[in-house]
């Protein structure tokens, strides 16, 4: 659960390193957090042709899950490369229609460099974690 939450302690940090395990572990947490008003839409029949007015109230909560979560999903991205030792900034070849999120997410499968590297120390290494 740790690894869970330690984007949202570092909410908006794009500096320094993140490890794999902080990064998809961030990924499951943002997916169980959404299925949550996803399953209460469905359920109040938010997904027929005449949604109940009853459904929009999980709607607005998925809103504002998805606003309050999108800046530590950018952050513990910009660490990951950084954990790669390439520059953050290649956060946006996911704004690439069609192939930008296949390369992203092959990027966020790879292993970090080992060692330090320009953005600051292993975080495998470090026995704080990534808060190195």
């Amino acid at each position: 659960m740790d690894w869970m939450l330690m984007p949202l302690r570092r909410y908006a940090d794009f500096q320094g390193r993140s490890r794999r395990m902080e990064y998809w572990m961030f990924v499951l947490f943002t997916v169980l957090i959404c299925l949550v008003p996803w399953i209460l839409m469905a359920v109040l029949g938010g997904y027929s042709s005449h949604p109940s007015p009853l459904a929009l109230i999980p709607a607005l909560l998925l809103l504002v899950v998805a606003l309050a979560l999108i800046i530590p999903s950018i952050a513990v991205q910009v660490r990951r490369f950084h954990d790669q030792d390439k520059s953050g900034w290649l956060v946006l070849l996911g704004l690439i229609p069609f192939v930008g999120g296949l390369i992203v997410f092959v990027f966020m499968c790879l292993e970090g460099t080992q060692g330090p590297n320009q953005y600051g120390p292993d975080p495998k290494a470090d026995p704080a974690g990534s808060f190195g």
